[in-house]
């Protein structure tokens, strides 16, 4: 009589050999290297900078942009691990006056495979503003902390990554003779909200080829200011900072944490 053990294990050689193995293609070799890379530095700065705790509720600022739906997909993976425990929601501000759009079935099919739930509000800022920037900003931000509040979230994340931190603090010096920047958590004075920033140690030119390569959907018509603020020139010009040092990335971010007073001007 065959032995039983021997049997299985033969039955197990059998379907091996013929399973077949699909090669992976090219873009999905790039994917993985990419995500991988990616998710490190996600978990990075939220152990660097604890920005997640037990226990939190996090509302997630989603525009529909790339950043965004990456930080969706990045904290909503997140999420599902047990330890810490917490919840996210995302956020989609729609503006009355804002001649731009966002497929908002394709954010909700976002979030659902993602498995983050799904909020969209409206809000205005009136015909006759005088500084429309500003004001949709400011509106959009109210209402993400009018949304939190309601929610009971603890924190709100936004998609900024590092080429974003970079650039504003090189727009404090330009512009306020200052040297200061959004940090990656920072605890609101006024009300029981911080403001988390995961991508932080993210560079945008990463953030680009992952969403190339895990095909996000660019929303069909952008703001028409987009690309005339002080903010795209200093983008600009951090490009010709690249260019002259290809490692200019982390020398800016690192001078942001090493401060030589002993060698600044006193006042």
């Amino acid at each position: 009589m065959a032995n039983p053990l021997l049997l299985y294990m033969h039955y197990l050689k059998q379907i091996k050999n013929n399973t077949k193995v699909t090669p992976k293609t090219p873009e999905q070799i790039a994917l993985e290297k990419l995500q991988s890379r990616l998710t490190k530095r996600f978990h990075k700065a939220c152990a660097d900078y604890k920005l997640i705790a037990d226990g939190d509720h996090i509302l997630i600022g989603l525009s529909g942009g790339k950043d965004s739906l990456a930080l969706v997909e990045m904290l909503g993976r997140r999420a599902q691990i047990y330890k810490p425990h917490f919840r996210v929601t995302a956020l989609h501000v729609r503006v009355k006056e804002r001649d731009y759009q966002t497929d908002l079935s394709y954010l909700d099919s976002f979030c659902a495979e993602a498995k983050v739930p799904l909020i969209i509000r409206d809000t205005e800022i009136g015909e006759d503003a005088k500084d429309p920037c500003f004001l949709c900003a400011w509106y959009r931000r109210k209402m993400l902390f009018n949304t939190a509040q309601e929610l009971g979230c603890n924190k709100i994340a936004l998609g900024h990554h590092r080429d974003d931190l970079i650039e504003t603090m090189l727009m404090n010096l330009l512009f306020q003779g200052a040297f200061a920047t959004m940090p990656p958590i920072l605890q609101m004075e006024k009300m029981p909200l911080a403001i988390i920033r995961p991508l932080c140690l993210i560079d945008e030119d990463d953030l680009i080829r992952y969403a190339a390569l895990r095909s996000y959907q660019k929303p069909p018509k952008l703001c028409p200011f987009e690309h005339i603020s002080s903010r795209t020139k200093v983008k600009g010009l951090l490009q010709e900072l690249r260019a002259l040092n290809p490692e200019a990335n982390d020398s800016l971010y690192a001078a942001m944490s090493n401060i030589k007073n002993d060698y600044l001007p006193k006042t």
